[in-house]
């Protein structure tokens, strides 16, 4: 028992260390457009802290998604931002599992290159929209009596750079047209949908998707029209981009990618003598003579058929 587990845990470490090394080498490609993902993020999340500071409490808007769904309160507003947590990190550690099993259909560094190129289409739209129109916020703090309805002109630059992460974000106001919740959740959903390989796990992020809508509006942190916008403006957003970007490469074909390990190069070596003993060439362009004619390729053993044909017999 002892032995197997050594051998095993020599196996994940191997597999470890060359997808360690290839995912490297794919961020050495790839890592200014990982960058500039990221700055965006930060950029989002500027964005969001400025229209802060212009936002004015007022009534609550007529809202069709308020009167059809019980509020949960504030004791309970916790429940979408659990669920949320919970999609979020599920995803990411999706997105390593090519580190620890064997069944690797992605590339990390090149399914974030994607994930982000999504979040940063979307979250453009979502700037130009709430600053476009500012819209008295639903949440609990941002109503009329909040001391966090309002946010006090800012006493330096620095204070506005550092967004006041994640306090900031959590407690926005004005950032509404559309949801930020639903933008990560449908792109991480619809990545999954496209990459992932489990149908149950498929279905359950679907419906997730669902009842983190439904828990937005009914925690009060968004109006309706925030969440149905963002519904139909992701998913036409992620359709057309990953129209053009460039197809990520399927792992069964990328081999030259990652590393050989003992074992495959034992049995390709193998194949590669089982195929010699038989009198088959390992490479047919490179240990058959071949004669081309009109076109058509012909073997040696067909030399009497290309010379007929040569002479136009």
């Amino acid at each position: 028992m002892t032995l197997y587990i050594g051998h095993e845990a020599s196996k994940l470490w191997k597999r470890i260390c060359a997808e360690t090394t290839t995912e490297i080498n794919l961020l050495a490609e790839n890592w200014k457009y990982l960058l500039a993902g990221i700055i965006c993020q930060y950029i989002h999340g500027l964005a969001a802290r400025g229209v802060h500071y212009l936002h004015r409490p007022g009534p609550t808007l007529q809202d069709a998604g308020f009167f059809l769904l019980p509020e949960l309160g504030q004791d309970h507003a916790y429940i979408s931002e659990t669920i949320f947590t919970f999609l979020f990190l599920s995803f990411v550690l999706w997105t390593f599992h090519p580190f620890i099993f064997k069944s690797k259909k992605i590339f990390t560094v090149l399914i974030w290159c994607r994930v982000l190129a999504f979040l940063v289409a979307c979250q453009s739209l979502r700037i130009i929209t709430f600053y476009s129109t500012q819209l008295p916020g639903p949440n609990y703090h941002c109503r009329e009596g909040s001391k966090l309805a309002r946010l006090p002109h800012p006493e330096s630059v620095v204070e506005v750079l550092l967004i006041n992460f994640p306090r900031g974000m959590i407690y926005g106001c004005g950032d509404l047209i559309f949801s930020s919740h639903m933008i990560f959740t449908l792109v991480f959903v619809l990545t999954y949908q496209k990459y992932g390989t489990k149908r149950c796990i498929k279905q359950l992020g679907w419906l997730i998707a669902v009842t983190q809508s439904l828990l937005i509006v009914a925690s009060r942190k968004h109006y309706t029209v925030d969440v149905v916008v963002a519904w139909y403006t992701v998913n036409l957003v992620v359709f057309f981009v990953d129209k053009k970007l460039t197809e990520l490469p399927d792992r069964t074909s990328a081999s030259l990618l990652l590393p050989l390990s003992t074992k495959d190069k034992d049995s390709k070596t193998k194949e590669e003598n089982h195929k010699l003993l038989n009198g088959k060439s390992v490479d047919p362009e490179d240990w058959r003579q071949r004669t081309q004619v009109n076109g058509k390729v012909l073997d040696d053993s067909n030399g009497v058929h290309a010379d007929n044909a040569m002479n136009g017999e």
